[in-house]
């Protein structure tokens, strides 16, 4: 499994970026993607989540109503759209790919994500 990210980048406060995880390899065992983001100093945290079959979304309150996931299964590939970003959206961003039998967990290598006041 491979999941590569990209649309990581500077923006201004109040700005918007589109972040995109294209998954391949054993994408079938996948139940829920999603974006998890990790700041200098704090721990890695769930930022949205959507599931594989239904297309249920979940979303970290920090982020609510700003932030939109979807997903493409054809593609194999999922998108964060964010909107409105706060310079303490600034973090390295990783797509996630979850097993929920195990469970185990599949992550990108990580997209940088920096707004600037």
């Amino acid at each position: 499994v491979q999941l590569v990210e990209s649309g990581g980048g500077l923006v201004q406060a109040g700005g918007s970026l589109r972040l995109s995880c294209a998954a391949s390899g054993s994408t079938f065992s996948f139940d829920a993607m999603g974006w998890y983001r990790q700041a200098p100093g704090k721990q890695r945290e769930s930022v949205a989540v959507i599931t594989i079959g239904a297309g249920r979304k979940s979303y970290a309150d920090s982020v609510k109503g700003r932030f939109t996931i979807s997903r493409d299964n054809v593609k194999n590939t999922i998108v964060l759209q964010m909107n409105s970003l706060k310079p303490e959206d600034t973090a390295v961003y990783y797509c996630n790919a979850r097993v929920w039998a195990g469970p185990y967990d599949y992550w990108g290598q990580g997209t940088q994500v920096t707004v600037s006041s």
